[in-house]
């Protein structure tokens, strides 16, 4: 082989190699899930949501007025999911799998008012909500549990923290806000007009009063224009319970400040951080969001 032949089969092989190295780097970036196959940022878009599994136990527990409805399904170490604000149950398909496949006896449990839970005559607020989760726990002979929580639910895990500690001995919190510092108007998205529909039709597929959801939504607004409101002090008073404040890096409502600041001031919580999702990270990417629940709650 003369040089110029073994030059030009150097060349060759080099440019063939580059090729590979640029094939190697675009598929890493697709697999990071940074955007979808349309090349849109996960953070701004809404997946669909698979079924929950067949419960074992289902049921209802009369409390204060109301009859909240509880699932169970799974065996092993108690865990609790606690959904967000006009949502139920259903929202927690990806995750039900998840805790159950790694040996978790899930508790799901649908706020008062919310999915097939009756709202009452009291004002809708994060105590009387952690109120009805000890009576659910009560019926279940749960002594403590695990609490996983989304945005309303985990202000509702971390109220339950506060008041009855000893029955909780982690709290997953995503996406909670504390009180209204450091919290802005929320950042536009093509994703927001999209929930109220979704949480609508699951509402009106399960409620007992499937013409209930403007009520619902009006208790709600109620709530959140007051609450929560914890003071700086009483954040700082809640230990026994393992915390995790997991974030989106996109969220729509919650600023990272504010989540920075409610991982500094309660004792000993963790500060986790989900990324390229916004507030919707469970439908978003349900792998992600689950290896990081699991890993704290393990």
């Amino acid at each position: 082989m003369n040089k110029a032949s073994r030059y030009l089969r150097a060349v060759t092989t080099l440019l063939a190699a580059a090729a590979l190295l640029a094939t190697a780097s675009a598929s890493a970036g697709v697999s990071a899930g940074a955007d979808t196959a349309g090349g849109t940022p996960r953070y701004e878009t809404l997946p669909a949501v698979p079924p929950l599994p067949a419960l074992a136990e289902q049921g209802h527990v009369e409390h204060a007025g109301a009859r909240i409805w509880y699932g169970v399904v799974g065996h092993g170490s108690p865990v609790i999911l606690l959904h967000g604000g006009r949502a139920s149950s259903l929202t927690w398909g990806h995750q039900v799998r998840a805790l159950v496949a790694r040996k978790h006896r899930v508790i799901l449990v649908d706020s008062r008012g919310h999915g097939r839970s009756t709202l009452g005559e009291q004002p809708l607020s994060y105590a009387l909500m952690a109120r009805d989760v000890a009576a659910v726990m009560d019926r279940l002979k749960l002594r403590r549990a695990a609490v996983a929580g989304w945005s309303d639910g985990a202000i509702v895990g971390l109220e339950l923290s506060m008041r009855q500690p000893q029955r909780v001995s982690r709290l997953f919190a995503f996406g909670p806000n504390v009180n209204r510092r450091h919290i802005e108007a929320p950042l536009p998205s093509p994703v927001l007009p999209l929930i109220g529909p979704r949480l609508r039709a699951d509402y009106e597929a399960i409620a007992p009063d499937p013409q209930g959801f403007l009520r619902l939504g009006d208790a709600v607004a109620a709530m959140q224009a007051k609450e929560p409101d914890y003071t700086d002090a009483q954040l700082a008073a809640l230990r026994g319970p393992a915390i995790a404040i997991a974030a989106a890096d996109h969220d729509e409502f919650i600023t990272m400040r504010h989540f920075k600041y409610a991982a500094a001031t309660i004792p000993d919580a963790r500060m986790l951080v989900l990324r390229k999702v916004s507030h919707f990270a469970p439908w978003q990417d349900p792998a992600g969001f689950n290896e990081a629940m699991l890993d704290f709650l393990n």
